[in-house]
């Protein structure tokens, strides 16, 4: 059930303290940035208007404005393409904007959160799940009622306590 008169974009701007995303699929590869994933894919450059994103405009702001933007992907190896692209590219550029990445590496191991979708949560009280489709299309967002919020903070504090902060699982595993 939608409970919000805001768009997901809205969020973005109006959060007051932090933003934190789960990822758990491998491919969101028709998602945004289609450009870029085939320039990395052919041993491109990157693109400008990837460099630039208004993605990096967003987390800019929200950091000079003192907020937390963080998430937690949860993947296992060997990496697919699609995030290979998108922790070599993406997650080093949004980085350097202030975005704050952990992995939760689950190979050879279980998922200690197998029933959580991909999500937003906005200040710990706005629960948004997001639906792609099984080749990585964002389908779009259905904003929870703000008693499903405690789920979602469970999902994020179970994939929070056994992930380690990117820059360390990338100086190991990165390709």
């Amino acid at each position: 059930m939608t409970t919000s008169s805001r768009t997901l974009g809205d969020w973005f701007s109006v959060f007051e303290r932090e933003a934190f995303r789960l990822e758990t699929l491998d491919d969101y590869s028709r998602s945004g940035g289609v450009d870029a994933y085939h320039a990395f894919l052919a041993g491109e450059e990157q693109p400008e208007d990837f460099k630039s994103a208004g993605w990096v405009r967003t987390v800019a702001s929200a950091r000079s404005a003192g907020k937390r933007m963080y998430r937690v992907h949860i993947l296992s190896r060997p990496l697919t393409d699609y995030l290979r692209f998108e922790l070599a590219w993406g997650y080093h550029r949004n980085m350097a904007a202030g975005e704050e990445f952990f992995i939760l590496d689950v190979t050879g191991r279980e998922n200690p959160v197998p029933e959580a979708p991909d999500f937003w949560l906005f200040d710990d009280e706005t629960a948004a799940s997001m639906s792609y489709d099984e080749n990585g299309r964002y389908l779009g967002v259905e904003f929870l009622e703000h008693s499903r919020a405690a789920d979602y903070r469970k999902f994020r504090d179970a994939a929070m306590a056994q992930a380690v902060p990117f820059p360390e699982w990338w100086a190991e595993y990165g390709e």
